[in-house]
């Protein structure tokens, strides 16, 4: 039996469990064991145990309950008003204002936190309600928020981004480099949409045929005066100082990515404590607890994931799979097509930390192989993936939505989300055709690629 006929035996078993409904991290584990005991044998089986403990004693992993931590202690603060209003503020005349400002929030929120879903929610709470007071219709309002929520995966820090560099022996303080300038970009290829889907609202809501979109009503702006927009400013200024703490700590050689989160928490607290009347002690345990649970599901992913790439490793699929590939004879950019395919598809199922762990170790050797960047390809696997948070059937982000707006059908929410979906996959484009946008900035505070 070939390598590859071998690994394909495994993908089918885990998309089964996949499909069986049960927890991602559970399918993992059954899958990784039915794996060892398949291709290494009963007499192998105590490898298990030592893969699994192996793929997790790793220094760089302690970054990811970190990060979380920071990301938790700042959705349960007041962090998420303060930055919405700051938006609002210096946006609310402009045509979409309200939802460019959500997502401009959104993205300052993904450079603290590094998760989407966390990112959605803490800004979603405060933001669909004020949008749909404002006129918005609920295309627009969840919309904004689902995507901009996508963001908490590629602006650093990502737990996306850490996971990528530790399955590919990449630098972590390159990739989040590398995340940084397509995470601008993103930002304001979405407020160009909002700006051109409002405007298309409006003109639709003009014609005497039009039907009523759900949840529209008379748009009112609210007047802000300059020194309120300063003030504003000044009152979001200390997060601004946080992330460039974080990453400057990182950049310059200071400390360790764990070690930048660990100095993140630190400042969030002490932040959260000064400025912004700090967390009761419910609220603090309730910080902790989901910390835990998202921590250990996403280590549990980790793990079982590793010890699947450890046997597709021992069996060579990785190498037979590149060496197929380049014997092929395809051009790379057919091949590059067609893996961002697959990706979108696994998206549709699964989360982006699981597929970023098990297929990572698959096909570097072949992007290697190809003559491409592996931290460009870590930047462009994670923008495929925010398309993941926002589509259907597991597009986690659209649930995050109809949890904070339950009285929003998920059919709105859903038609207001797909468009970012092109955004996405025209930034995708955009950062083939260029990869110097992704390449450069890791290039400059590293000095190579």
């Amino acid at each position: 039996m070939s390598s590859l006929t071998q690994g394909a035996i495994i993908l089918v078993i885990a998309m089964v469990l996949f499909l069986s409904g049960m927890p991602i991290a559970f399918a993992l584990a059954i899958t990784a064991i039915i794996s060892v005991l398949l291709f290494l044998g009963t007499a192998q089986f105590d490898l298990f145990g030592m893969m699994v403990f192996d793929s997790l004693n790793d220094f760089g992993l302690l970054a990811i309950p970190l990060f979380v931590l920071m990301g938790n202690l700042f959705g349960g603060s007041t962090a998420s008003r303060q930055l919405f209003e700051a938006g609002e503020a210096w946006l609310s005349r402009v045509k979409g204002g309200l939802a460019m400002s959500s997502v401009l929030a959104s993205s300052v929120f993904a450079a603290l936190t590094g998760s989407s879903p966390a990112t959605a929610a803490a800004i979603g709470r405060v933001a669909v309600p004020e949008m749909a007071q404002r006129g918005y219709s609920s295309r627009i309002a969840t919309g904004a928020i689902a995507a901009g929520g996508t963001l908490g995966i590629l602006i650093p820090p990502s737990v996306t981004l850490i996971l990528y560099g530790i399955a590919a022996e990449q630098s972590i303080g390159q990739l989040f480099a590398g995340g940084i300038v397509p995470g601008i970009v993103i930002t304001v290829m979405f407020c160009v949409w909002i700006f051109i889907a409002s405007r298309l609202e409006e003109r639709r809501s003009r014609r005497p045929d039009a039907l009523p979109l759900h949840g529209v009503k008379e748009y009112v702006a609210k007047h802000y005066t300059w020194p309120e927009r300063f003030v504003s400013l000044a009152k979001v200024l200390p997060f601004g100082l946080l992330v460039f703490a974080v990453l400057f700590v990182l950049y310059r050689g200071i400390a360790t990515p764990s070690e930048a989160a660990a100095v993140g928490v630190v400042l969030v607290m002490a932040l959260i404590g000064i400025g912004y009347r700090g967390l009761r002690g419910r609220d603090l345990i309730k910080v902790l607890l989901e910390t835990t649970n998202q921590s250990t599901m996403i280590l549990m992913i980790t793990a079982f994931s590793a010890v699947i790439a450890v046997v597709l490793s021992f069996l060579r699929v990785p190498q037979d799979l590149a060496a197929l590939v380049t014997e092929m004879e395809v051009n790379r950019w057919v091949v590059m097509i067609v893996i961002n395919v697959v990706l979108l598809v696994m998206g549709l199922f699964l989360p982006p930390v699981s597929i970023v762990v098990m297929v990572t170790p698959v096909l570097l050797p072949m992007i290697i192989a190809l003559g491409f960047d592996p931290i460009w390809f870590g930047v462009i696997v994670t923008i495929n993936m925010e398309m993941g948070l926002i589509t259907p059937p597991v597009g986690l982000n659209l649930f995050v939505l109809k949890g904070i707006a339950p009285h929003v059908p998920l059919k709105e929410i859903l038609i207001g989300a797909t468009p970012y979906v092109g955004v996405l996959a025209v930034a995708i484009l955009l950062f083939s055709v260029f990869p110097q946008g992704i390449t450069w900035l890791p290039q400059l505070l590293y000095g190579g690629g």
